[in-house]
């Protein structure tokens, strides 16, 4: 794997290029971005070796497409156009039923591999690259029927040598699972920041009274917003029926309050304890 395309150079993508590169000094990683400045950045803090564009990438080994969802439709399509035979092309969503869709009966769907590492900091842009964010995470891969035995198995390698475990699903319920346990959690984040914020008038009351609690369960409301809207618009129905559910559950908790049935606020909390155990691993 000579050429490394990456196009979207923000946490995603420019850390997939920062450990690429580590593990294959030879190498060399183009970076295609609609922003200027985030191309200069890349290049300046060398998570890009070259700057690029679409007509470059027939000349491609691997092409990894790490932007907003909404755009990967757009653009998956016309990368596929662009690429040779040889070039595996993988993308990153957190949705996949629409663009496995998107590009389901085109020429080149053998050249595709969908996937989604479970992976991710609240931080964007090129300066939110890290090293080893795929150290040890789960890579969700869908219809990997659907591409090419070969370049299936360069993908893999590449997965591998970046330390991650894999998992296969079909894109229907990848889309579902993942509503529960990422979709729910961004917007519960963003709707706790929501309520403080308006309820708390004075920033210096929020930043002198919020304890490590509430800083762990609204970080990912400092997430951006131009990445989540197109998730949540691709995955309404999943987030829509998550939402009924967890609605339901904070009013249960409410009622429970109401009627001073505080012995069972403390087995709700007590059964939900349980978490802490799937959390730390299954064998």
């Amino acid at each position: 794997m000579k050429h490394i395309f990456i196009i979207g150079l923000g946490l995603i993508g420019g850390s997939f290029a920062l450990d690429i590169k580590r593990h294959n000094p030879e190498c060399v990683v183009y970076g295609i971005d609609k922003s200027e400045s985030h191309l200069d950045k890349a290049k300046t803090l060398g998570i890009i070796d070259k700057k690029a564009t679409y007509e470059d990438l027939s000349k491609a080994d691997v092409v990894i497409v790490a932007i907003p969802v909404d755009a990967t439709l757009e653009v998956l399509p016309k990368v596929l156009d662009l690429v040779s035979d040889e070039t595996v092309v993988f993308d990153a969503g957190s949705t996949k039923e629409d663009i496995c869709l998107k590009v389901k009966n085109h020429p080149k769907r053998r050249n595709f591999l969908a996937a989604h590492p479970i992976a991710g900091t609240e931080f964007s842009g090129p300066e939110a690259a890290i090293h080893n964010l795929y150290n040890n995470k789960t890579n969700i891969i869908c219809e990997v029927e659907e591409t090419a035995f070969k370049l299936q198995e360069k993908a893999l390698k590449l997965f591998s040598d970046l330390g991650m475990r894999i998992r296969y699903m079909n894109p229907k319920a990848h889309d579902k699972h993942i509503a529960y346990v990422s979709h729910l959690s961004h917007i519960s984040s963003f709707m706790l920041g929501k309520t403080v914020i308006e309820k708390e008038k004075n920033e210096r009351d929020i930043f002198d009274m919020a304890g490590s609690g509430f800083a762990s369960t609204v970080r990912l409301a400092k997430s951006s917003p131009a990445m989540w809207t197109p998730i949540f618009k691709q995955n309404k129905s999943n987030v829509i029926e998550t939402l009924d559910e967890y609605i339901e559950n904070l009013k249960h908790f409410k009622k429970l309050m109401q009627e001073d049935d505080f012995e069972s606020v403390f087995k709700e909390m007590e059964t939900t304890n349980h978490i802490k155990d799937i959390l730390n691993g299954i064998e």
